[in-house]
């Protein structure tokens, strides 16, 4: 791609390749070509920048213009483009910082700070010990002299202090200064600077929340906060442009920020090595603070600040079915500043025998960019019934089923949680079933727990109270048997290629008869090893055809790559917005045009599968994934992880969505349990999964390395056959997060490992090899072809009807390239 002029100027301090800790390069650059594509660039600027959430701009301090200003802090230069792991590790021609992109943005950036810090982060360069997941939080700050800051105040009126953090795969964050909490230096910075300065910006460069309770300390001397989640390759450029007031700051929160850590509904339960308990329930995020504790919010779920402001006007309010419909007219009520705004649809419940939070988040639009004076008409609509809450108790006497409760559902209408009004109520007369369903993944009555419920304090407000977890009813077994599919009868080989099924000249069956029983339990895994030979150099692995026979007869190998912020491979890529700076942009069209570019890079670079969108809720701010996934939110997660699969398959490739289901914590995450009730687990975290398949149909689907309830989500029969296949209507292929943990199906002790997962539908091992306690082996067992040949194994028809969700998606990438040549 073209490169920006600072760079053509001789500034290339912007530029370096992303240092080791953040950028991981775990395989070989093999491709040196630097060309991006300059559409994706400016797409992903657009998306970082609307991403950013102004938290305070007390008095007008923001935007800067061109306003004299100093920075301080070394994040300016060190930025944290994303975070740690898979979802992070991209070779990236360049990242912009933060003080390139002021400059780059007009911003007057006094020199001698500048040159201060870029002198001392050129000899403190950041370092880790170059294990997998021991990464840096954050890099030691350079101790400020406070004659620096003073001196700069004489020169500037403006100073901007600069704080980042980071996490990742198998790196939580902790409760430790230079993690979630701050430094010393850091600390010292901030009086430093405060007291030189009337005018104080702090920027957080970061990919999780981060305590922000220190805020307080300072008062009216830090007059601008930016919250600038991390935004790829472009972020620092975007950030600037925000600053300078090159772009309005639009950004929304997609979680609460809390006053303490303790304070969150998770605290209690987050952590611990070996079981998760997820005792809140329903109760996550800002359900919990505004059902129970609105005092222990710092910012509100939803909340963020332009550099304008707006009014709404409620023009319309249909509330006579279930489909429920606000029209609303946005106005730019400011003088100076365009700006665009998010408004939210709320929803609350009845006080019936479910507990229920008093707001849940049912729609949200964003208007375009409008300039003072002008208005935006945005309609807004949701069915009730998606709002149903599953009885996993009969307490309603409809257990396992979806009811709506009779009595009133306020519908709320803002620009916040907290802020939204009621603008209209449905009445509902009577129970109504609206779904009944299965039990399922319920929780193991060994294992039972007392669970967050709804009452009343004292003096009548809401309070939690704790009740009994429902636990399982149901016997598997019979379950399975029952769900078992026929088998197609072998021909042997008759001579069809998969590209005859391709052009309609032959059934998909017929092919799948002829495959033998070796052929069907290759189709089960993939090529071994990550960086197969069969895909694009540096791949996360290959499935398909992984060998020559199943070549011969037309199935190519299908390559899959990591991730949520850009392609993993052994060549330069985009450098994409984390998924929480694209879910703040609350820009649904945006983020799926984005997801469209990334698509097509792809189709340049050799990939077939990317391994995302990341999916899991941010349960508890803690979690080192959080920067990959969305929201505490299902529905923004669902509808964010929507926009990235149609946009990725509209290029003709596939989006995986990961990881399904309940993998909200890091550590030990391999060996985790997360025990959840099976109305969290429908109504929190697989929410999300639902509305991204029902809506965006994604071609593959990733389980998730944790235990739920007592089984891995690679053998979870209920998760996967009964609710994502059965209940949603899922028909695309699903596969392991790469390896998996050995084990024996407690149900039909003829099956285990590999045969144990194909019975769950989990079709595909990836990347193919076993897992052993001294790593990852380039081998495969024999479990499925030894319990086929077991009275009570594996079926061959379960092997049949995994080969047909592998040989769909094969015949969805692309047509089937004639292998004979």
């Amino acid at each position: 791609m073209p490169q920006p002029a600072a760079i053509e100027s001789g500034d290339r301090s912007h530029a370096l390749p992303p240092v080791e800790s953040v950028a991981q390069i775990s395989s070989i650059l093999q491709d040196a070509d630097p060309t991006l594509d300059p559409a994706l660039a400016a797409l992903a600027r657009q998306a970082a920048a609307e991403g950013v959430v102004l938290l305070r701009n007390d008095d007008g301090i923001l935007p800067l213009g061109d306003r004299p200003t100093a920075v301080f802090g070394r994040v300016q230069y060190d930025w944290f483009a994303v975070g740690y792991g898979s979802g992070g590790d991209v070779k990236v021609p360049y990242v912009w910082n933060l003080t390139a992109g002021l400059r780059d943005a007009g911003v007057a950036v006094d020199d001698t700070v500048a040159e201060r810090y870029r002198e001392w982060c050129a000899a403190h360069r950041p370092s880790f010990d170059g294990t997998w997941g021991n990464w840096p939080h954050h890099f030691p700050e350079m101790p400020l002299d406070p004659a620096l800051a003073t001196d700069a105040a004489t020169r500037a009126d403006t100073a901007v202090v600069v704080i980042g953090r980071a996490a990742g795969e198998a790196r939580e964050s902790t409760l430790t200064p230079g993690s979630y909490f701050l430094t010393a230096d850091e600390r010292g910075m901030l009086d430093a600077v405060t007291a030189a300065f009337a005018r104080t910006v702090v920027v957080i460069d970061a990919g999780n929340v981060m305590d922000l309770g220190w805020l307080a300390d300072y008062g009216d001397r830090i007059g601008g906060v930016l919250y600038a989640w991390q935004g790829g390759m472009e972020g620092g450029r975007a950030v600037a442009a925000v600053l300078a007031g090159e772009v309005a700051p639009s950004g929304r929160l997609t979680d609460t920020i809390a006053w303490r850590y303790e304070d969150y509904p998770s605290a209690g339960n987050f952590g611990d090595p070996d079981v998760g308990v997820y005792a809140e329930d329903v109760f996550v995020g800002y359900r919990y603070f505004e059902t129970f504790a609105p005092d222990r919010v710092q910012f509100p779920f939803g909340f963020g600040l332009g550099y304008t402001t707006f009014s709404l006007d409620v023009v319309e309010a249909q509330t006579d079915a279930d489909e429920i419909r606000i029209v609303v007219d946005v106005r730019n009520t400011g003088a100076e500043h365009a700006g665009a705004e998010v408004v939210q649809v709320y929803v609350g419940a009845p006080e019936g025998r479910l507990a229920q939070p008093v707001r849940r988040l049912a729609a949200f639009a964003k208007t375009p960019l409008l300039a003072p004076g002008e208005t935006a008409r945005l309609e807004l609509s949701f069915d009730l019934t998606d709002f149903a809450s599953y009885d996993d108790g009969g307490v309603t006497g409809h257990r396992s089923a979806s009811v709506l409760e009779p009595g009133d559902y306020p519908v709320f209408v803002g620009t916040d949680v907290r802020t939204a009004t009621e603008v209209a109520v449905r009445s509902v007369d009577r129970l109504r079933v609206v779904r009944q369903l299965s039990e399922a993944a319920a929780v193991d009555p060994a294992h039972a727990f007392a669970r967050m419920t709804r009452g009343r304090d004292g003096a009548g407000r809401p309070a939690p109270e704790w009740e009994d977890v429902p636990t399982r009813t149901v016997a598997r077994r019979e379950r399975v048997l029952d769900g078992l599919p026929g088998e197609i009868a072998p021909t042997g080989d008759r001579g069809i290629r998969l590209d005859d099924v391709a052009t309609g000249d032959a059934t998909l069956d017929a092919f799948i008869a002829q495959l033998s029983d070796d052929e069907l339990a290759l189709l089960a895994r993939g090529d071994i090893t990550m960086h197969s030979p069969l895909g694009a150099a540096g791949n996360a692995g290959v499935l398909g055809g992984v060998s020559a026979g199943l070549r011969e007869k037309g199935v190519r190998p299908v390559t899959t790559t990591d991730g949520p912020s850009g392609l993993r491979l052994a060549a330069y890529a985009s450098l994409l917005p984390s998924g929480t700076a694209l879910a703040s942009t609350w820009n649904l069209p945006l983020v799926r045009e984005l997801a469209a570019l990334h698509g097509q890079e792809m189709v340049r670079k050799g990939s077939d599968v990317l391994l995302s969108p990341g999916m899991n809720i941010h349960r508890d701010p803690l979690c080192g994934r959080n920067f990959e996934y969305y929201s505490e939110d299902p529905l923004v997660t669902g509808r964010m992880g929507a926009a990235v699969v149609a946009g990725v398959q509209s290029a003709g490739v596939s989006a995986c969505p990961k990881h399904f289901a309940a993998n909200n914590q890091e550590t030990n995450r391999t060996r985790h349990d997360s025990r959840v009730s099976e109305r969290a687990l429908r109504e929190i975290y697989l929410r999300g999964f639902e509305i991204c398949v029902r809506e965006a149909a994604p071609r593959t689907l990733m389980t998730s390395y944790n235990k739920i309830n007592g089984v891995w989500a690679h053998y979870h029969h209920d998760l996967v056959t009964t609710i994502l296949r059965g209940e949603w209507g899922y028909t695309g292929c699903v596969i392991t997060d790469w390896w998996m943990e050995d084990a024996v199906d407690p149900d039909f002790p003829d099956l285990a490992d590999n045969a144990y997962r194909v019975r769950a539908q989990v079709d595909v091992l990836m990347p193919g090899g076993v897992k052993t306690d001294a790593g990852p082996q380039a081998y495969a067992d024999d479990s499925i072809l030894a319990s086929l040949a077991r009275t009570d194994g594996l079926t061959r028809g379960e092997l049949q009807r995994g080969a047909r969700n592998v040989l769909g998606l094969v015949l969805a990438l692309a047509p089937v390239v004639d292998a004979r040549g």
